[in-house]
């Protein structure tokens, strides 16, 4: 692991589309708040690293005991994902250096492998630019019109599903970011805010696995996969999972 390394978890989001009582991060999964199995993945690859979690001001479900990082701060998440990851990026300013590695890892992302995040930073070890985890495309890809109708399937070649964490140097996000503000680019990760600048971030192949916990199948998806990750023996604490 690299000596500096940040972590940054937007997670103020509202996860609407679930349709729960609370934000996704805080649903019960195997017992626990989504929150919690992801911040413990990301601890058990990363425990030397400082964690910037990003939440809303009002939140009133989260619990600092959460937390396993004995270097981790409270950041205000913004209205989007990528107002969260600069307002983190912001009180950093005076930590990190520009060439510092910041990983930025989805909070509905608690299946992410150890394994992949490991080869992550071994892959980028001596990449300029920088890189995410992401799989290829399997499945036939349509394109619909206004009405749900299909206008074309579109050839799948080169196509890939971009997953988290998504690694890239400090000052090299921290400028993609506010560029892509000023300029009223919207970007929905932070590959595309480095795209936005005409670089060509890696694609490091991962685990179907690394499930974003979206719609409320996903849930008992987390569940079953915990289960199988924990049959194979190379997650730690994946046994304690019913």
């Amino acid at each position: 692991m690299p000596e500096a390394l940040w972590l940054i978890v937007p997670a103020a989001g509202q996860g609407r589309r679930m349709g729960g009582d609370r934000p996704k991060q805080y649903l019960s999964l195997a017992g626990r708040p989504v929150l919690v199995h992801t911040l413990e993945r990301l601890h058990r690859a990363y425990p030397r690293a400082s964690l910037r979690l990003c939440l809303a001001p009002d939140d009133p479900w989260f619990d600092p005991a959460w937390v396993p990082f004995e270097r981790w701060q409270r950041i205000a998440g913004g209205s989007e994902r990528a107002d969260s990851v600069l307002n983190a990026l912001e009180e950093l300013a005076n930590r990190a250096a520009a060439d510092d590695w910041v990983l930025v890892h989805d909070v509905a992302r608690p299946c992410v492998h150890p394994d992949d995040l490991q080869r992550l930073l071994e892959v980028l070890a001596e990449e300029p630019v920088g890189g995410l985890l992401a799989m290829p495309v399997a499945d036939t890809m349509k394109r619909a019109d206004a009405r749900g109708r299909v206008t074309a399937t579109e050839s799948r070649e080169g196509l890939w599903h971009a997953l988290t964490p998504q690694a890239f140097r400090y000052g090299l996000l921290r400028d993609a970011l506010h560029g892509a503000r000023e300029r009223g680019v919207r970007v929905t990760d932070e590959a595309s805010a480095i795209e936005a600048l005409g670089l060509a971030p890696r694609l490091v192949p991962a685990r179907r696995d690394n499930l974003k916990i979206t719609h409320p199948e996903d849930l008992s998806l987390a569940a079953r996969i915990f289960a199988v990750q924990a049959e194979e023996g190379k997650v730690p604490g994946a046994e304690t999972i019913p």
